[in-house]
């Protein structure tokens, strides 16, 4: 008798996979995601939400482990409720980056994870935070996970400081739709949130209406 082997996706660890951005802009910021997770070379996601509410007016990007990324988000969430009622007011971005970089650091052994942290708050206004093990730096843009490599040089070109709202928008939904159509990893629908004083505005862009060039 044939022993029954289990599919090899079972064992493989479920990742994101991932593309992920986000940019500042005057009075905010812009974070977008893709929404492919897989495992090895199956798909075991089309549509997962990647842009992940740490507070009111503070949002991450996840990628690497999907496990992992969501534990340090859910963990950083509830810890920015207790420090806001502690200190009775919205907590910082950086607070909230710093939070992320240091459970990241903590378990770095142990956890695959990369976490892009972006919103507004009344010190500093609209915030994009890089965050990879013990690294913590504020950046005008900032891009991360499979995809990201193969849109380096779009970003690079595209981006201008002091883009209008509009702009920074337009800018991601080119940026993520580049590097669907290129990174396996990357793929479904595009995921944009829009963060300012006024709040936040999320928007789903569904892969067939996503912008094509020249190439596609």
């Amino acid at each position: 008798m044939l022993e029954e082997t289990e599919p090899e996706w079972l064992s493989e660890e479920v990742k994101t996979g991932t593309t992920i951005i986000g940019i500042e802009f005057n009075g905010g910021v812009v974070l977008g995601s893709d929404s492919r997770v897989s495992a090895g070379a199956t798909v075991v996601n089309r549509v997962m939400n990647k842009l992940s509410p740490l507070h009111d007016k503070i949002y991450c990007a996840l990628s690497g482990s999907a496990a992992d990324a969501q534990t340090i988000a859910e963990i950083v969430n509830y810890q920015l409720d207790v420090h806001s009622m502690e200190i009775g007011e919205d907590p910082q971005v950086r607070s909230a980056a710093t939070l992320v970089r240091n459970i990241s650091y903590k378990y770095k052994e142990e956890l695959s994870a990369h976490l892009i942290v972006a919103g507004w708050d009344r010190r500093d206004g609209g915030q994009v935070f890089a965050t990879l093990n013990g690294l913590l730096t504020r950046q005008p843009f900032a891009v991360g996970g499979s995809g990201s490599s193969y849109i380096y040089g779009f970003v690079d070109a595209e981006y201008r400081k002091s883009m209008r709202k509009e702009e920074c928008q337009q800018f991601v939904v080119n940026a993520l739709s580049l590097a669907m159509n290129r990174d396996g990893s990357s793929g479904g629908v595009a995921y944009i949130v829009t963060i300012d004083e006024h709040g936040t505005e999320e928007k789903v862009i569904l892969g067939n209406d996503l912008p094509t060039f020249f190439d596609q």
